[in-house]
């Protein structure tokens, strides 16, 4: 058998923070022996594992890897404002009038995401 992903690590400068923020947004969960000032967060939700990890180097540039978030129970839009009201930042609006296209934000250490549309958005 081939290997499989387990989790997908994300170097950091506050594991513990950056944790909380991605549970939050994915509805998942942090693992329970996660405390503030650990130097590893795990976050677990329906579409995988977020491994946290705090290293010294701050980040620079842009990312070579991203999220690329498909909303399931709301809208694109609402989704962008939901994760916008948690802390992400808006970088790149390529939404068109049409109701195609995504949003690029950041979210609260400046790792860029995507959010594309949901499912029914893509149906419709």
């Amino acid at each position: 058998m081939t290997s499989l992903i387990r989790h997908l690590t994300i170097d950091c400068t506050d594991a513990y923070r950056l944790a909380r923020f991605w549970a939050e947004a994915l509805d998942g969960t942090l693992a329970e022996d996660d405390l503030p000032g650990d130097p590893e967060a795990t976050v677990t939700s329906a579409g995988g594992t977020l491994l946290f990890v705090t290293v010294p180097d701050a980040k620079a540039g842009k990312n070579r890897v991203h999220l690329d978030l498909q909303p399931q129970d709301r809208g694109r839009d609402e989704e962008v404002e939901r994760l916008l009201a948690l802390g992400a930042t808006l970088m790149t609006d390529h939404r068109r009038a049409d109701g195609t296209g995504w949003a690029t934000l950041a979210d609260i250490e400046g790792n860029e995401f995507c959010v594309e549309r949901s499912a029914a958005e893509r149906a419709g």
